[in-house]
C-alpha cells in the first residue's frame, strides 16, 4: 500500500473515531516506527487535522468528528422547521465559473450533407457513432474531455477538468492521430468516412450552464465558436490551428500557412495554419536548446556529482546515475550539461544514446526503444510500410558493409 493511501485512510479513520492510537495504527497498516512518525508528523505538522496525546494516540482536530452532539442549551432557540407552503423554494446557488486557458479541439464529418443523401438513416447512424466511438478513445488516451456531441462532430476541451502543461500539443496530436486512426477503421465504414478538425486556444471561463434538469459544465468565451469556424476551413483529413495555438507548440510540429481568414462572428481576421506532421523535436527543451539556452545557476553540486560518475566510469568503474525530480526542474538541462562538458573535452570519448518514455504511450513497454530506433531510421508518420522496411533494409545493410 503506497504511503499516500495510509495518510488517507488513517485520515477517515480519525474522522469517523476522533481519536485512534499508534498501537493500532501499527496493527492496521503493518508499520514501522519510521512509517509512523512519517505518518505522525503529516497528520499532525502537515495538514494540522490531528493532534499527539501523550506520546499514545492521535487525537482529531479537523472537525466534523463522529463524537456525540452536546446538549442544546434550554434558551437556545430551536431550528426553524422547513416551510410547508410549495410556493415557497430555497433561494438557488448561483453556480461560480472559473477562468482557464483551454485549447479546443471541434471534429466534425466533411461532407456528411451528401453522405446523408447516400445512406439509409439507420447506416448513418452507423457511420456517425463509429466515428465518434474511434475518436472518443483517442480523445481518452490523450486525456482529452469531450464536452459535447454536437449531431456528427464532437467538441472537445484539452484543459479542463484536467489541466496538463502540454494540452496543446495534446491537442494536436489528438487531432493528427483521430485522422489517422479513422483511415485505418476504414473497411469497418459502409461508405468512406474523412473529418476536418480545428483547434484554436484561448482564455476561457468554464461553469454550469443550462436550466432546470438540463445542465451542463460548458466554457462561454468566443474560442467554442471559433473552433467550429476554424474547422470550416479545414479541408478533409485536414487538422488547421489557429495562430495562438501555434505559438504555444512552435517547434514540435510541423505546418503549412494557410493565410488570414476573417471569422464569421469575429471583429479581428485570423492567421491559420495546417498541421502536416509532428516536428523533430521530441520535447519542449530541445526546442529552446535550438535558439540557446542561458547560464546554468545553481546546480554546481549536481554537475560535480555527474563529472565524477562519468570520471569512475572512463576508469573502467560502470556507473548509474538515477536523476529524478519534480517536472520542469532542470533534469534535461544537467543532462544536457553533462554532454556538453564530455564532447568538449573528448567527442570520440562516449557516444549519447537517448531513450525518452512518453505520457501518451503508456501502455507501450517498447515504445522508448521504438521511439529511437524511429529516430536512427529516419522514419516519417507519414511513410507507409515498405518504404520503412526499405529503409531499415538500408541501414542494415551499411552496418553489415562495416562489419565486413
Amino acid at each position: 500500500m503506497k504511503f499516500t493511501e495510509v495518510i488517507e485512510q488513517t485520515t477517515e479513520l480519525l474522522r469517523q473515531k476522533g481519536r485512534i492510537t499508534y498501537r493500532t495504527l501499527k496493527r492496521e497498516f503493518d508499520s514501522d516506527e519510521e512509517a509512523l512518525d512519517d505518518l505522525k508528523y503529516e497528520l499532525v505538522e502537515g495538514q494540522e487535522v490531528a493532534t499527539d496525546k501523550d506520546g499514545k494516540m492521535l487525537v482529531w482536530t479537523g472537525g466534523e468528528a463522529a463524537e456525540e452532539t452536546p446538549a442544546q442549551p434550554v434558551d437556545a432557540p430551536a431550528a426553524e422547521p422547513p416551510s410547508s407552503d410549495p410556493s415557497v423554494q430555497p433561494e438557488p446557488e448561483t453556480p461560480v465559473g472559473e477562468r482557464r486557458q483551454l485549447t479546443f479541439i471541434f471534429c466534425d464529418l466533411v461532407r456528411s450533407t451528401a453522405l446523408s443523401e447516400q445512406l439509409d438513416p439507420e447506416e448513418q447512424q452507423t457511420v456517425v457513432r463509429m466515428h465518434q466511438e474511434v475518436s472518443a478513445q483517442v480523445i481518452e488516451r490523450h486525456e482529452g474531455h469531450i464536452a459535447q456531441y454536437l449531431g456528427d462532430g464532437l467538441l472537445v476541451y484539452f484543459g479542463y477538468p484536467a489541466a496538463h502543461e502540454d494540452d496543446t500539443a495534446r491537442a494536436i496530436r489528438a487531432g493528427l492521430e483521430i485522422v489517422s486512426a479513422l483511415h485505418e477503421a476504414r473497411d469497418q465504414f459502409p461508405q468512406p468516412v474523412q473529418v476536418g478538425i480545428g483547434i484554436p486556444t484561448e482564455p476561457v471561463v468554464v461553469g454550469q450552464m443550462g436550466g432546470g434538469e438540463r445542465r451542463e459544465q460548458l466554457a462561454l468565451g468566443e474560442t467554442a465558436n471559433t473552433a467550429a469556424r476554424i474547422q470550416g476551413h479545414a479541408e478533409p483529413d485536414e487538422v488547421i490551428i489557429s495562430a495562438a495555438t501555434q505559438r504555444l507548440v512552435a517547434g514540435l510540429f510541423e505546418w503549412e500557412d494557410q493565410g488570414v481568414y476573417d471569422l464569421k462572428g469575429m471583429s479581428f481576421p485570423i492567421s491559420l495554419s495546417r498541421v502536416t506532421g509532428e516536428g523533430a523535436a521530441r520535447s519542449r527543451f530541445e526546442v529552446v536548446a535550438r535558439h540557446g539556452l542561458t547560464l546554468l545557476v545553481g546546480r554546481e553540486l549536481e554537475n560535480r556529482f555527474l563529472a565524477e560518475r562519468w570520471e569512475q566510469a572512463q576508469a573502467g568503474a560502470g556507473q548509474a546515475v538515477l536523476l529524478s525530480g519534480e517536472s520542469g526542474i532542470g533534469k534535461s538541462r544537467l543532462m544536457s550539461e553533462l554532454r556538453t562538458q564530455v564532447e568538449r573535452h573528448d567527442q570520440a570519448a562516449a557516444i549519447s544514446i537517448v531513450f525518452r518514455c512518453s505520457p501518451y504511450s503508456q501502455n507501450s513497454a517498447f515504445y522508448p526503444i521504438i521511439d529511437r530506433l524511429s529516430q536512427v531510421l529516419q522514419f516519417r508518420a507519414e511513410d507507409a510500410s515498405e518504404h520503412k522496411v526499405a529503409k531499415l533494409c538500408k541501414v542494415a545493410k551499411a552496418l553489415l558493409d562495416t562489419l565486413a
